[in-house]
């Protein structure tokens, strides 16, 4: 019998696709990162709603991945699996809801950010990420991360003239 929590997932169940971010969470190597990578076309979707609606889907998709990333985790017996990736989607999606405009640089940029401010945990994310459990636990430290990132974002957008 494995032990490795992976063997766990199953691609047919619906809150583990979501979880792992449609598969990308499962990479080898810097699954995070991949996550938000996976992320990127589906803001580009996102982006085309009126910021309201952008807002909205932004919050139920944050709100049904506390549900998604505790089922997933619950299943795989792991508390925030690397391979759990749907966080890394709404805390993206948070960082670009100030973009002005769908631009490689407010992407790329966002995506930096975003990146720097979940791999590094400033406080108070880190104090979330090592004393929240569950599927609040695992969305709130990206989500976190993803309004610093935004803040970040359009303080370097408009101050770069993007």
């Amino acid at each position: 019998m494995s032990t490795n929590p992976k063997d766990l997932l199953k691609m047919n169940n619906p809150w583990h696709l979501l979880a792992t971010g449609f598969g990308s969470g499962l990479a080898k190597y810097i699954p995070g990162t991949m996550g938000t990578l996976a992320a990127i076309p589906l803001y580009l979707i996102l982006a085309q709603l009126p910021f309201g609606w952008y807002l909205v889907a932004v919050l139920v998709a944050a709100i049904i991945g506390i549900r998604i990333c505790h089922i997933t985790s619950s299943d795989m017996k792991v508390h925030d699996h690397g391979s759990i990736v749907w966080d890394e989607f709404v805390g993206f999606w948070i960082t670009m809801a100030v973009a002005p405009t769908v631009s490689w640089k407010w992407i790329l940029t966002g995506f930096i950010l975003f990146r720097f401010f979940d791999m590094l945990k400033p406080w108070p994310i880190s104090w979330l990420d090592k004393h929240v459990e569950g599927g609040f636990g695992i969305m709130i430290d990206d989500v976190l991360a993803g309004f610093m990132a935004m803040i970040s974002l359009w303080f370097i957008g408009y101050w770069l003239g993007f």
